[in-house]
């Protein structure tokens, strides 16, 4: 798929909101990605999971990693696609840890899974987490990286869409300055 069919699929399916969102890192921003809601549909979810999986085909990928919620789906479907295991991380104590029995061995080949990559902190609590247990980080896929690449989660990141969209700490923002009404699409 190209970047165009790939944002077509996306504004098609509801994941692209305009407006003006305060973000999980606190920013405020003109777009909003709400990527669950292209994984209602399963044809969909599997054609661009493909596209996340196919800048790693012959990294010898051996687990998949996406943060809860958002990065489940997309790891799971990514790792199917690679052949691999799918764990996810949850939230704990201000950051991430594995539950559930999930657990890597030191040196395997790990890829970890964004839904939608904004200052990179899910994606860096992410490595955080599994970095005790001594993986080989392959590198990180994302379904959007929203920060036109400027984002840097300390590992190298391929994302199926890049898009550069405004992005602005609370005191900066042009939208509040226009009095235009703040959205907390996930309170």
């Amino acid at each position: 798929m190209t970047e165009a069919e790939i944002q077509a699929v996306l504004e098609a399916t509801g994941v692209i909101r305009r407006g003006h969102f305060r973000l999980t890192s606190g920013k405020h921003s003109d777009v909003f990605l709400l990527c669950t809601m292209v994984a209602q549909h399963p044809r969909h979810l599997e054609r661009l999971a493909a596209e996340m999986a196919a800048p790693f085909r012959g990294a010898g990928v051996e687990v998949v990693v996406g943060p809860a919620m958002g990065g489940i789906l997309f790891a799971y479907e990514v790792a199917r696609t690679l052949g691999a295991r799918a764990i996810f991380t949850e939230k704990s104590d201000g950051g991430m840890a594995l539950r559930r029995g999930f657990a890597i061995a030191p040196g395997e080949r790990v890829l970890v899974v964004e839904d939608a990559i904004s200052t990179a902190g899910s994606v860096r609590n992410v490595l955080a987490a599994i970095a005790p247990m001594r993986p080989t980080i392959v590198g990180v896929s994302a379904l959007v990286d929203r920060s036109g690449g400027r984002a840097d989660p300390g590992a190298p990141v391929r994302a199926a869409l890049r898009l550069d969209v405004g992005m602005w700490d609370p005191q900066a923002c042009p939208l509040c300055r226009a009095g235009v009404p703040l959205t907390e699409p996930k309170a």
